[in-house]
């Protein structure tokens, strides 16, 4: 398998965290490049839009994440980039946008190898955007999809 290209979508959960871990090894052992892909949910967005949540703190916080795991490529001499970008899961004025066709799209976009995306989530009100998603981007994705 030729892999150029691992989309890891994250969300903040630990769910999603932990599965950066194995996309980045996937990373390591195919001299890939990784792209995360920060998944915001719907309650953070609404409070985005309320001014309840600032905005540059959660671009931050993406930056503070994607900088350790820039790090961690680093220490295990992996030369291939670490890239990262923020969508939105849901939207008010599309209906059909979720957290899992936000991610094939971009996982379409960036003409990604592989996908790693964690495990729905074991209760059913969790919030997570990606562990609901998780589901979705199995049965529909164009390429590989780890499910962690």
């Amino acid at each position: 398998m030729d892999i150029d290209l691992v989309l890891a979508p994250v969300d903040g959960s630990n769910q999603s965290e932990a599965a950066v871990e194995y996309a980045l090894a996937i990373a390591d052992a195919y001299d890939a490049e990784i792209h995360l892909l920060f998944v915001l949910d719907e309650t953070l967005i609404r409070a985005i839009e309320a001014d309840e949540v600032d905005a540059d703190a959660i671009a931050d916080q993406h930056q503070v994440f994607a900088a350790e795991m820039q790090s961690r490529l680093d220490d295990r001499g992996h030369e291939a980039g670490l890239n990262h970008s923020t969508a939105a899961g849901f939207s008010p004025t599309r209906l059909r946008q979720s957290p899992g066709s936000v991610i094939l799209d971009v996982a379409e976009d960036l003409d990604a190898d592989f996908i790693v995306v964690p495990r729905e989530p074991g209760s059913d009100d969790s919030v997570d955007a990606i562990g609901r998603a998780a589901l979705y981007v199995i049965e529909y994705a164009s390429q590989p999809v780890l499910s962690v």
